[in-house]
């Protein structure tokens, strides 16, 4: 189905400045309305001018009459009572220009009769759906007069249509691990994480997650030298790595309209088949501390990770971070304890996951892992030693470990972003595919700490995104700790 929401001019108003910002709206169908899982699952929302035009409304229309202004995708089906159903419209965006339905230029004059009735009959009333092929004939209609909408289209179908990974194919558990920690810097800096959703597989195996990112219809399609001479002293700080030859590195840039930035940077060194995991770095340049996720995945059907030599040269390996931070000495350098890097241990359901969703897992500080691996608690029938849910008792899923990083709880101290380079690019060379995340900001730490403590949906920031590095763009666990 593909489904037409109608609001008044007003309603439209009243809710632009949300959409915005939360990207999801979730609107009640008429009793008795047909939400089959079928068809595109895409909404058109129109904006209903002909009765009540609003001159309050920021995008006034120089004619009365009905006229798409935003189209998303369904996410959700939910049902509201014993007979009553809503969908969960997410994300959304914004179309570059009202399209008008009605008069001799509209959509519907472009349509055959029996189209047209379809259309209309969806029109009547506030929510109403059309059938397959009267959405491609729709659509067709309005890539006619409206070619830029078909970046819309394609983006937000890649969101519909998470691609399926393969647990048993080395490239696609490279993907689906950095596609976790892409996803996991935006929960962390408060981005959205549509920013960093869409997805198909890029051409080459070895190429990294961010670049297979299908282009975001509302972001700068540049390239390489237009980037730099639009952000000027703000372009990517590892905008160079992109030019070594032992790497391959993509780069995707998010700001908002106060000035936060968020570089996300994904490089590989190593063909996949060879690969020891993958590694999550954030660094937050104002309190120059950085945190670190190694990834480690679970069995599918047993849910254990069988700890080896490899984990256990690795967590050697990573405890060197701590000899990176200075001590202490102002109020906001202070961490709850020593510890800068976690182990990860994630599973991922069989199946194609949506694109908002991160892998369920448990989040353990490495001092903490230490401690386990001493205790009887992770010693096997036969002698080894194992994580398990059962096993551990006590750890941090996704949100508490985020609330952790955001309120700078966790993580190094007085690391400098030269530290960070040396850092990120031996791991790559090590074998690991590495994200790494680089926030930067003009807010004081207790201006951060009040915008992580007050946030709210309505609050987070708009965004504008870049994509340099080619000129075209491309339900959390129950807390147990």
């Amino acid at each position: 189905m593909t489904y037409i929401v109608t609001l008044t001019s007003l309603q439209m108003a009243e809710n632009e400045g949300d959409w915005l910002i939360t990207e999801r709206f979730t609107k009640g169908l008429p009793t008795g309305l047909d939400t089959s899982d079928t068809g595109t699952r895409l909404a058109l929302l129109v904006c209903d001018n002909r009765a009540h035009p609003s001159t309050n409304n920021r995008r006034e229309f120089s004619e009365h009459g009905r006229f798409i202004t935003w189209i998303g995708s369904v996410q959700r089906f939910n049902t509201v009572g014993p007979v009553d159903s809503s969908i969960t419209i997410e994300p959304m965006r914004r179309c570059p220009e009202p399209v008008a339905l009605d008069g001799p230029g509209g959509i519907l004059a472009s349509l055959s009769s029996p189209y047209r009735a379809h259309v209309e009959q969806a029109l009547t009333g506030s929510a109403g759906h059309i059938g397959v092929r009267t959405w491609q004939t729709l659509q067709e209609a309005l890539l006619r007069s409206h070619p830029e909408l078909a970046r819309y289209i394609e983006w937000l179908l890649a969101n519909l249509n998470p691609v399926i990974f393969d647990v048993d194919d080395a490239a696609d558990r490279a993907w689906q691990e950095q596609r976790d920690a892409a996803q996991s810097l935006t929960r962390v800096t408060d981005f959205p994480h549509s920013a960093l959703s869409a997805w198909r597989r890029p051409d080459s195996r070895d190429a990294p997650y961010l670049a297979g990112l299908v282009p975001d219809p509302v972001e700068n399609s540049l390239i390489d030298h237009d980037v730099r001479a639009g952000l000027g002293s703000g372009a990517p700080i590892f905008d160079d790595w992109r030019g070594l030859s032992d790497v391959r590195c993509d780069i995707h840039v998010l700001e908002d309209t106060n000035g936060r930035r968020l570089e996300v940077v994904n490089v590989n060194a190593t063909p996949v088949e060879s690969r020891l995991g993958t590694d999550m770095i954030y660094y937050h340049h104002p309190t120059h501390s950085f945190v670190l996720v190694q990834y480690k995945r679970l069995g599918s059907r047993d849910k254990e990770y069988r700890v080896n030599k490899q984990l256990l040269d690795q967590m050697d390996r990573l405890e060197q971070v701590a000899e990176l931070s200075t001590k202490p000495a102002r109020p906001h350098e202070w961490r709850l304890s020593q510890d800068a890097c976690f182990l990860k241990f994630a599973h991922w359901r069989d199946g194609a996951v949506p694109t908002s969703e991160l892998a369920r897992g448990m989040y353990i500080p490495l001092s903490y892992a230490r401690v386990l691996l001493d205790d009887d608690c992770t010693l096997g029938r036969r002698g080894g030693r194992l994580f398990s849910y059962e096993r551990v008792g006590r750890y941090l899923v996704a949100s508490e470990f985020a609330e952790l990083v955001k309120l700078g709880l966790v993580g190094t101290v007085g690391t400098s972003v030269e530290q960070l380079r040396d850092f990120g690019l031996e791991r790559a060379r090590e074998g690991y595919s590495v994200v790494l995340g680089v926030e930067t900001s003009e807010e004081t730490p207790r201006d951060r700490s009040v915008r992580v403590r007050q946030r709210t949906a309505k609050k987070r920031p708009k965004v504008i995104s870049y994509s340099p590095q080619t000129a075209q763009q491309q339900s959390p666990d129950t807390p147990s700790f």
